[in-house]
């Protein structure tokens, strides 16, 4: 994603849409207003919706994949963050004890190659003696990211590197966050010189308790100089047994997302080029990846959410991967808004188009090649079904860009002509000279205009490559930390892409994740913290879109006088459980007024049932109503039966609302296309 500036014509319509809402709630709901809704479902005039219509679009963004996500609860695992430079911050790692009885810092004699830094701890106080350590010992803790999530009989394991010429004995606990409330606890103990070599341990921790705001804790009492390196921490049981964190993992497969956009925009491209997401610098044992400071929002990732573990997770989400390499030019805009803008010129991009072919070989190559190797060793033999490569991030416009994306175009068709080639350029731009397979479009915009976007394909020329929408979002005062009205706002520019999906391929909302920690962007489609998690609006409105892929459209008009808040869409989908057929009538209504509708739905092959329907509304008692943790469903979809359902129908369309009817079709002989 990139930073978006907003004009003075969109800060005043946003005004006068928020001084309108609160007016709303102030004074109640207007008076409603009499409609008429055509639903064409005829055969002849029906039209296949793409098979990967919706989809999801990661950013590391908000603390989204690490401590987040990842479900790795150790923060700055490697001791990297702080440089590569000794001694360096070990932040947020803290000391247990004082100067008397614990010196601590980093210095570079890691076995890793590409984490060289390590640390070390010189324990100046034993349990005999003199100089004797504090009850409980002295060493280290990691909070994690704003504390670990402990929950009772729930396994965790344990990883770290060892090396110390003295006797060892180390105390590897699980604690509260003040380390008064032991939780889980294993002691490592080795005679002298026995961890004289790096040492990998690992073992697994099982609590007694609970605790949501829980630390890690490695303390000894007794004297000697041990170093620490990789320290990990991760639940035994996560999504699919990939490392992700099961609920979170859980309310995206609850999307049902046909693909996966990662890792992201400004990620991807880095502020500066040195600080851009390398894939091949995320792939590997986790140990030997060196992380990478996230520039564009402003953390340290240890990069144990890499290239192959966001394929694993399109995989496991039954999504299709488009990955997003950077194409030679970091980002626009930096976080506090500086603009950086470098560039590699076309003259010297080889070596960074070779990197992006490598990255797609160690995707879908054999087990016997280079990088598909790397992957096999890995744990994943089979390829992975990478079938697109968007190149950038919104920089057409820069000097370099044109000439970079034809040579990552060409070499990438030259080895996978069947690869799709997204474009960061716009449609108008694209020739037989300049080709793609689709363009990438990005629209952050208040709520009024993003409803007045409805109709923002109606107009675009039907032949050529077809648009990926992958970054959309109400931004501005009424959107909130994620309300209703930017929810509705973008369900009318959804409706709008179905309606266009004859030039529209793919589409996916931005940011996905926050964590409430560290808020970088609002609003965004799920909130969490180390505990908790709730979906916004947009994310419930989501779920009224997911039968849509491959589905059928079926257009629709509506009439009504004096009023144009309402749009509205048809689709039949079927339901691969039982395999029924529903024809889903999709209403938005984005004003103050109820609406009386009559539905009318003529060229059904058969009827529709009178039993086996239901209605699902989206809406809340004011337009600016968002979820928390205290209210996680406050704005989320109700359902109910539809009694007597047929093919005309009255129905009452709430003010500011989504409303879905899933009418169910008597068993026809004809097949949707």
């Amino acid at each position: 994603m990139a930073v978006q500036r907003t004009d003075a014509a969109s800060w005043l319509r946003e005004l006068v849409l928020v001084y309108a809402m609160c007016w709303t709630v102030s004074l109640g709901f207007v008076a409603g207003q009499t409609g008429q809704l055509n639903v064409d479902a005829s055969p002849q005039n029906a039209r296949k919706i793409p098979d990967k219509m919706f989809g999801i679009f990661f950013e590391e963004i908000n603390h989204a994949g690490a401590g987040g996500l990842w479900a790795e609860l150790v923060s700055n695992r490697g001791f990297e963050a702080g440089g590569p430079n000794a001694p360096s911050n070990i932040d947020p790692w803290l000391i247990i004890g004082n100067e008397s009885s614990i010196i601590v810092g980093t210095d570079r004699t890691s076995c890793f190659e590409k984490n060289p830094v390590a640390l070390r701890m010189e324990v100046l106080c034993d349990s005999k003696g003199t100089n004797n350590c504090p009850s409980g010992g002295v060493g280290v803790y990691n909070p994690g990211y704003w504390g670990m999530n402990i929950e009772r009989r729930r396994v965790y394991k344990v990883g770290l590197h060892i090396r110390s010429s003295d006797a060892v004995s180390l105390t590897v606990s699980l604690t509260s966050s003040d380390g008064l409330q032991k939780l889980a606890s294993h002691t490592i103990t080795a005679s002298k010189k026995q961890f004289a070599k790096w040492t990998k341990i690992e073992f697994h921790l099982k609590s007694s308790q609970t605790n949501t705001n829980s630390r890690l804790q490695l303390t000894t009492s007794k004297s000697g100089v041990i170093w620490l390196d990789q320290v990990s921490v991760m639940p035994s049981d996560t999504y699919m047994g990939h490392g992700f964190r099961k609920d979170l993992a859980s309310m995206l497969a609850n999307l049902k997302p046909q693909f996966l956009k990662f890792p992201g925009g400004n990620y991807a491209m880095g502020n500066y080029l040195r600080n851009a997401f390398r894939w091949s610098e995320t792939v590997g044992p986790w140990e030997e990846r060196p992380g990478h400071f996230n520039d564009a929002w402003g953390y340290w990732t240890d990069d144990g959410l890499g290239f192959f573990e966001f394929l694993q997770l399109a995989e496991d989400l039954g999504a299709s991967p488009v990955w997003v390499v950077n194409d030679g030019s970091s980002n626009l805009h930096g976080l506090l808004g500086a603009s950086q803008n470098e560039e590699v010129s076309t003259a010297t991009i080889a070596s960074l188009v070779k990197d992006v072919v490598d990255g797609i070989e160690f995707a879908r190559g054999g087990p016997k090649t280079t990088w598909g190797s790397v992957r096999a060793a890995m744990g994943h033999p089979q390829p992975f079904n990478l079938d697109y490569v968007s190149i950038g991030n919104q920089e057409c416009w820069m000097l370099y860009y044109r000439g970079n994306y034809q040579k990552f175009y060409s070499a990438i068709k030259a080895a996978y002509p069947d690869i799709n080639v997204v474009s960061s350029c716009d449609k108008s731009t694209i020739s037989p000279s300049n080709p793609a397979d689709l363009y990438d479009v990005h629209v952050y915009t208040s709520s009024s205009d993003m409803f007045s976007r409805t109709s923002m394909f109606d107009n675009t020329t039907r032949s050529g490559p077809k648009a990926i929408v992958s970054e959309y979002a109400v931004t501005g005062k009424d959107a909130g930390k994620g309300t209703l009205v930017a929810a509705l706002a973008e369900a009318a520019f959804l409706v709008g892409l179905e309606r266009n999906s004859d030039v529209v391929e793919m589409a996916s909302c931005a940011p996905l994740f926050v964590n409430d920690n560290d808020r970088r962007w609002s609003p965004d489609a799920i909130v969490f913290n180390s505990w908790q998690n709730y979906g916004c609006p947009n994310y419930w409105m989501l779920h009224f879109f997911k039968d849509s892929c491959g589905a059928t459209f079926h257009p629709s008009n509506i009439q009504i006088s004096s009023y144009n808040q309402l749009v509205a869409s048809a689709i039949t989908w079927q339901n691969s459980k039982d395999k029924s057929t529903y024809l889903k009538i999709k209403l938005v209504n984005f004003g103050n007024q109820a609406v009386n509708l009559s539905i009318s739905v003529s060229g059904l092959d058969e009827g529709i049932k009178s039993s086996g329907s239901k209605k699902t509304v989206l809406t809340s008692s004011g337009p600016l109503d968002e979820n928390s943790f205290q209210q996680p469903q406050k704005v989320a979809p109700v359902s109910s039966p539809v009694d007597n359902a047929n093919e005309q129908m009255g129905v009452l369309v709430d003010p500011y609302s989504l409303t879905s009817f899933d009418l169910l079709l008597q068993p026809s002989k004809h097949s949707t296309i």
